[in-house]
């Protein structure tokens, strides 16, 4: 018997910025009546579905829970549409694990203090590490004139320092991170926007 059909989400996709995750999709489209979505998961270690904190509910994105924080479980979910007693398939997500599939975004600039010939810069790391974490920060750095000629440092401090500069120069620098985990994973995150300062003179 071919019972009515809902169509399933498309495009559902899991999101991930600095290892805050979640669940989106595309809304099924219905001509009358309000769609809800149930979304399931399960890890690498168990092989069966377990609801997420997101039953029947009309938003079309589902925040990871808690529960699932791990970065190096392998995660798939599913997700699929209601409506009444008529239920669309299942739509399931590639394995997910955030330690490989996360987006590392750039540092925060705490501040920067000019003197004649170097910037010491202090940033705050984007997210919060855990144990066996490596950040490592890359620097490239530009006298803004000659804005070709980029130069690299990579500093594992947080205070770091970018030496040997002209006096009274604007220099111009941007971050990112790279995260390396104890499974000798790197994951090198996005670079900062431009911020320029000027030395002072001597």
């Amino acid at each position: 018997e071919s019972s009515p059909r809902l169509p399933a989400p498309k495009d559902v996709m899991v999101y991930s910025y600095n290892f805050r995750s979640s669940l989106r999709w595309s809304p099924v489209k219905v001509d009358r009546g309000l769609v809800l979505y149930t979304v399931h998961f399960k890890t690498g270690a168990f092989n069966q579905w377990d609801e997420m904190n997101c039953t029947r509910i009309a938003q079309t994105e589902c925040s990871f829970p808690l529960s699932l924080k791990e970065r190096r479980w392998t995660v798939v979910l599913r997700v699929r549409a209601e409506l009444g007693q008529v239920t669309s398939d299942w739509v399931e997500t590639d394995p997910f694990v955030a330690e490989r599939n996360t987006t590392i975004g750039p540092p925060k600039v705490n501040s920067v203090i000019e003197s004649s010939d170097s910037l010491l810069i202090s940033v705050t790391p984007p997210f919060g590490s855990e144990a066996g974490d490596f950040l490592q920060y890359h620097v490239s750095y530009w006298e803004n004139a000659t804005s070709t000629t980029k130069k690299e440092i990579k500093m594992s401090s947080t205070l770091f320092e970018i030496g040997n500069l002209k006096e009274l120069t604007l220099y111009c620098f941007r971050i990112q991170v790279e995260l390396m985990t104890h499974s000798d994973l790197q994951l090198l995150g996005l670079q900062s926007v431009p911020k320029c300062h000027r030395t002072t003179i001597s």
